[in-house]
């Protein structure tokens, strides 16, 4: 390889499998670090980014130096700008609009699903506890080992309150997901990618998240296995899809949408628009926290500023279509309950 692109990542952040993949398919060689990236920043003397999360890429800035950049979805943006081969977002913009609103359900919501199964059954939090202290030091010695795992456990299980996990809300985050496996199984009947025959964005972004419930957390593993085999084995193909050879011919039409496709966007429709609505709404009241029925259910969960940004950027790509386009969307999206993202209320 020459001049490899270094990130730091780890193998149980959906993330980090998320953009690995991404590099595999874009034939974009590089060279990952596994490890904590606050650790690994320091000793190699790069400067923190505002905040450090999985995972972290090492890139060139204007000057020549090392700049440590966090936040997939604006890298995979910057790899389409660098590298034109093998492209992950459809060139037909209102597609795009579409893959776009699917990655960020990958991103924002499935790893409520990530999160909830890894730490809130007995049973998962203790094989995570046990296995990603391992993870940052694989030789680590025993009585070290034991004072990391009741240290990460306890830590990680407090976080749950942040990604609205908690006896409340239990029953929404694993009935939407038995819902998305079925809805997947559903489409990968007939096609082998979210958008037809070739990945999308979208497609690494829900693999992300799937690798880590189908790969290394046991709960949600046996469901999928239940529910969705076909999900199953598509979290293993998306792996590496380096040997895909896609056309421009491979993206689905939007005026074609499959029915699969628009039961997985009522998904988002039924559980994410109105969480993202609701957050929103909060922040630009100043609110610490929001509640609202979600699936017939009480939902409360601190305010994030970052899905509010998400609320926006999706809104804003969607102002940015040519009104015909526009119009394409708004077809295509109506009944799902996502149309309410770009009417001027929200």
């Amino acid at each position: 390889m020459q001049n490899p692109m270094q990130l730091i990542g780890s193998p149980a952040s959906p993330y980090t499998q998320k953009m690995l993949a991404l590099l595999r398919y874009r034939h974009i060689s590089y060279a990952v670090i596994w490890g904590d990236p606050t650790d690994k920043l320091n000793e190699m003397g790069v400067s923190l980014p505002k905040m450090v999360f999985l995972p972290t890429f090492l890139l060139p800035d204007s000057d020549g130096s090392v700049e440590a950049v966090c936040d997939s979805t604006p890298i995979i943006r910057a790899l389409e700008e660098r590298y034109s081969e093998r492209s992950v977002v459809p060139t037909d913009p209102a597609l795009a609009l579409i893959d776009y609103l699917l990655e960020d359900f990958g991103d924002e919501w499935c790893t409520k699903y990530m999160f909830h199964y890894r730490w809130y059954p007995e049973a998962d939090a203790d094989n995570a506890g046990t296995l990603l202290p391992l993870l940052s030091g694989l030789t680590m010695p025993e009585e070290q080992h034991a004072q990391e795992k009741s240290a990460f456990t306890t830590r990680q299980i407090e976080r749950l309150k942040f990604v609205g996990s908690n006896d409340s809300t239990a029953p929404v985050i694993e009935a939407s997901y038995r819902r998305l496996l079925t809805l997947l199984d559903a489409h990968f009947c007939q096609f082998p990618f979210l958008l037809g025959y070739r990945p999308g964005a979208s497609d690494f972004a829900i693999m992300g998240q799937f690798s880590q419930l189908v790969g290394f957390d046991p709960t949600s593993r046996a469901i999928a296995l239940q529910y969705a085999p076909r999900t199953v084995a598509w979290v293993a193909l998306m792996e590496d899809q380096s040997g895909v050879l896609p056309t421009e011919d491979d993206w689905i039409k939007l005026d074609t949408l499959p029915a699969t496709l628009k039961a997985l966007l009522g998904e988002i429709g039924r559980v994410y628009v109105p969480a993202l609505r609701a957050n929103a709404a909060a922040l630009a009241n100043d609110e610490n926290h929001w509640e609202m029925e979600i699936d017939g259910h009480l939902w409360r969960q601190r305010t994030f500023s970052y899905q509010a940004k998400c609320f926006t950027w999706i809104r804003n790509t969607y102002h940015d279509l040519s009104p015909a386009n526009r119009c394409r969307v708004d077809n295509m999206l109506a009944g799902t309950g996502c149309e309410v993202l770009f009417t001027e209320s929200s």
